[in-house]
């Protein structure tokens, strides 16, 4: 049995902080499952339902991980991904920055009939169309970032590169179509996840999202690129360095 000193403190706490002890000195290491509920409330002494509450402390706190029908293990902590906004990166340069394995589900491709909003951004006249591309970036196999992107429309465009493709956007665009994106405007919008974006990201209904609207453009000032980015709010920070003029 494993000693719980008693205190003046609930002694779910007690126990909460003896096994938060034992994680930290490796007693049960990073993604490892820990023993039976009947098993640690035997270690500790402790009713199940004192050890439950413990447990749920530690699962609130992101120390515990419950994963339904096979038990609770050692919750891994996630590299936040870090990006400077004054940085004109792709999404897949800034997951594999911190070295991860940048992936891609694609959704959808198409040539569409732009809304009022793309053709506004990106200065197209009546009966011009864009290329959409919908896809799911994920880090290591986790979904990060859901992608809605509207290219304008080119003739010379081949759909099977678009189907194919699986990292950077505008190294396609700059490798393939010598489009190079010079610089980007953005805006950043916090929004509330709906069903569609907690069904591509795995979010619970509610949860914040940074959506980054932005409008690339050439070095010749010409907008060829509407992007609408939705980024996992507690896997991504974006900083901006500001300076006295």
């Amino acid at each position: 049995m494993v000693a719980v000193k008693p205190d003046s403190r609930p002694l779910y706490l007690l126990v909460k902080d003896r096994l938060l002890e034992m994680i930290k000195k490796g007693t049960y290491p990073l993604d490892s499952k820990l023993p039976s509920e009947f098993e640690l409330s035997k270690l500790f002494g402790v009713s199940r339902p004192t050890l439950r509450e413990a447990l749920r402390v530690l699962e609130e706190e992101g120390v515990l991980i419950r994963k339904h029908g096979i038990g609770t293990f050692v919750n891994s902590p996630k590299s936040t991904i870090k990006s400077g906004i004054e940085k004109l990166n792709s999404v897949t340069y800034d997951i594999e920055s911190l070295n991860y394995r940048a992936g891609t589900k694609l959704i959808k491709f198409n040539y569409a009939t732009p809304s009022e909003i793309v053709k506004e951004k990106l200065g197209l006249s009546n009966g011009e169309k864009v290329v959409q591309i919908k896809r799911i970036r994920t880090a290591d196999g986790e979904p990060v970032v859901y992608c809605v992107d509207s290219i304008k429309a080119s003739a010379s465009f081949d759909l099977e590169d678009f189907k194919s493709l699986e990292n950077s956007l505008l190294d396609l665009l700059k490798q393939k179509y010598s489009i190079n994106i010079s610089y980007a405007i953005t805006e950043i919008v916090p929004v509330i996840a709906d069903e569609l974006l907690g069904e591509y990201l795995g979010k619970i209904n509610k949860d914040p999202i940074l959506l980054l609207e932005q409008v690339h453009y050439t070095k010749e000032n010409s907008p060829v690129l509407y992007s609408e980015n939705y980024f996992k709010s507690d896997r991504f920070k974006f900083q901006v360095i500001r300076k006295r003029v």
